[in-house]
């Protein structure tokens, strides 16, 4: 099994997007180096950060240990969940037909069930116009999201029936099941996964790294908003 003696660099915030970094890294037990990279004040595009994520977004990592002993970084959460899953070899499977499985739902998660949630979110709390067509229409995508997920978990405890990165790209996003307005009562499956995987200690703790800094509520930060939306 591989070891990390250095510790894992990893520049981040207790958002969906972060939280799938913390609890990999949580669940793996590795030592790593938690970098709070404020993006309601713009530290996201500073030189040193998008040296490492040029698409000016976290999480990213720096891997001391890298390929062949030398650092790499990492950018992209999905990327570094898989990175870190075949580095360790914990929740990515060997078996290339298993790793197709966890690939087409890590790739669900990042294409689907985290940027439309997203935009139901921004269109539904942050926008300044309140566009009916664009609040339904990203409430009814996500509503379908968690459909989907709920009927991939039939007669399973995990999403490809053995936990993975899969899992942990999509409980953080899944979270805010009751701001969406979904009936757990309806999706009972979803309902015993979301509490399947909160019980897990590294889920746990994942879900509450870096929440010890108090965050104003972007919705009343209107310089952030600034910083963080229409940007070109």
């Amino acid at each position: 099994m591989t070891t990390q003696t250095k510790p894992i660099e990893a520049f981040s915030l207790p958002t969906p997007n972060g939280q799938k970094l913390h609890i990999m890294l949580e669940e793996l037990g590795v030592p790593y180096t938690y970098h709070r990279i404020d993006i309601g004040k713009g530290e996201q595009f500073t030189p040193e950060f998008l040296a490492i994520s040029p698409n000016n977004k976290i999480p990213a990592i720096v891997d001391p240990e890298g390929p062949g002993g030398s650092p790499i970084s990492v950018f992209e959460s999905g990327a570094i969940l898989k990175y870190l899953g075949l580095k360790f070899g914990q929740f990515y499977p060997t078996d290339t037909r298993e790793q197709v499985k966890v690939d087409e739902w890590l790739f669900w998660q990042v294409g689907g069930f985290g940027p439309m949630l997203g935009q139901n979110n921004h269109f539904s709390v942050y926008a300044p116009e309140k566009v009916p067509y664009a609040i339904k229409r990203y409430s009814d995508e996500t509503h379908r999201l968690f459909r989907v997920l709920d009927k991939q978990l039939e007669g399973k405890d995990f999403i490809t029936g053995t936990y993975s990165i899969a899992d942990i790209a999509s409980i953080g996003w899944a979270q805010a099941w009751e701001r969406y307005g979904i009936d757990k009562a309806e999706l009972k499956n979803f309902a015993a996964w979301i509490e399947r995987l909160n019980a897990r200690p590294a889920v746990a703790r994942g879900l509450e790294i870096g929440k010890d800094v108090p965050q104003m509520s972007l919705a009343d930060d209107k310089e952030a908003q600034k910083i963080l939306f229409n940007q070109r």
